[in-house]
């Protein structure tokens, strides 16, 4: 038995789960999620809790088991909490700001790059180099802030580009002049 898939996903006040056959919607303060499940585990959708339970011991159904409780455990608390992915702007010259729909980054290329924003996503510019990106969608605020960061990845010798708040770059020694 998945030590993850059997615990229960306590459902807090204000949300509301919906099991239509394989489709799982979660509906929150923080607005609405749907997901299709795979039809080799079994969801049960009690008063204040949902249980997920596998049909067989497939290696699918295993496989399947602790995925799907996770993934609907993070469609509960992305409607309640929400997920926030922070990045930095390293580099003399590079800033980032949010016109309209667009996040506008000036990354040392000889244009500026405008990255329209998914809808569900809130991105705030703090400081011009420092940019958070939030929303309710786990895998789409990940996808976001991974393609922000592909614009520019850090290179290890001065640490210049977008990196995650929390990353750490690994610098190497450039190279040393004639002796």
């Amino acid at each position: 038995m998945s030590r993850i898939g059997k615990l229960p996903i306590e459902i807090p006040k204000g949300v509301k789960v919906v099991l239509d056959d394989t489709l799982v919607s979660v509906q929150g303060p923080n607005g609405k999620l749907a997901r299709q499940v795979m039809s080799c585990v079994t969801i049960n959708v009690g008063e204040s809790s949902v249980e997920v339970t596998r049909n067989d011991e497939s290696t699918a159904a295993r496989a399947a088991h602790g995925l799907t409780r996770t993934l609907i455990n993070n469609m509960v608390v992305g409607v309640t909490k929400g997920f926030q992915t922070d990045l930095e702007i390293n580099g003399v010259g590079y800033r980032a700001e949010v016109k309209g729909k667009e996040l506008v980054m000036a990354l040392g290329y000889s244009h500026p790059i405008n990255f329209p924003i998914p809808e569900g996503i809130v991105i705030d510019v703090d400081k011009m180099t420092k940019v958070s990106v939030k929303g309710a969608d786990k895998e789409l605020v990940g996808q976001t802030a991974a393609k922000i960061r592909s614009f520019r990845a850090p290179e290890p010798y001065k640490g210049k580009g977008v990196k995650y708040a929390d990353e750490t770059i690994l610098r190497k020694a450039g190279k040393t002049g004639k002796k």
